[in-house]
């Protein structure tokens, strides 16, 4: 496991599998062994070559020291990317990078490290992979309380009317993506864009020509830690995506 700096050209150089799995993390000393054990687990049952681009958002707890005492039981699957704080969709955007960069990537999963992508959808999704540039998780049913609920409706509603098109939940965190489908979209958004799952699904949408499938899911609570969103900023950060998206093409 390498622990890099902030620019993805050395966690690249470090990806050699076909599946390459973007998890940005902040503050999840409390989850990430056992969501890694989790994910590993369902991977090797499915027999697949795949590497975690694990990506510390600047954690104030001891993540970091975690995701370090991990490299001797996984020093294969794991490329850790510690960087300064800058929030969930641009440390998105920098494991996005690195993964497509890489010409031995084939596919891009983005999943959350706080428990609530449930691993035993993944299955339904890379079976369908053949057929589809894009597979998403759709949350027909939630446990993580109103606030983020209410996050993804602004979400939908705001990318929906912007778009043109029913946007689905374009902020899911559990998406599967072609790698070179997913380097053309990021072309078309700015790295400094804060919301960057919003932006790809709005994007990718936008071009018509995307095979889409979604699969339902349920989404999960958190294992441990704490919810970050609060209420009282959710307008305010609706206001400022809709500002965003009219910007891309």
């Amino acid at each position: 496991m390498a622990l890099i700096s902030l620019h993805p050209n050395e966690a690249t150089a470090a990806l050699a599998a076909p599946l390459a799995v973007v998890m940005p993390i902040y503050n999840e000393a409390a989850n990430i062994s056992q969501v890694l054990e989790e994910w590993f687990k369902t991977f090797n049952k499915l027999d697949l070559k795949f590497q975690f681009l694990l990506v510390n958002d600047g954690s104030k707890d001891n993540t970091l020291e975690i995701l370090k005492k991990l490299e001797t039981e996984y020093s294969e699957q794991l490329v850790v990317i510690d960087k300064p704080n800058s929030g969930h969709g641009r440390s998105c955007r920098l494991g996005y990078d690195a993964a497509v960069a890489s010409l031995c990537v084939e596919w891009v999963l983005q999943i959350d490290s706080d428990g609530q992508c449930d691993p035993s959808y993944f299955q339904e999704f890379w079976k369908q992979r053949d057929d589809f540039d894009c597979i998403f998780g759709q949350r027909i049913k939630r446990d993580d309380g109103l606030a983020r609920t209410m996050t993804s409706k602004i979400c939908k509603l705001g990318a929906t009317l912007l778009g043109g098109r029913n946007m689905g939940d374009p902020n899911v965190p559990y998406r599967l993506i072609r790698r070179e489908v997913l380097r053309e979209a990021l072309q078309r958004i700015p790295p400094s864009f804060n919301i960057h799952n919003v932006a790809i699904t709005y994007v990718l949408k936008k071009t018509g020509e995307i095979r889409w499938k979604y699969i339902p899911i349920r989404f999960l609570d958190r294992q441990g830690g704490n919810n970050s969103i609060n209420l009282l900023n959710v307008a305010q950060w609706g206001i400022d995506m809709l500002l965003e998206l009219r910007r891309l093409k």
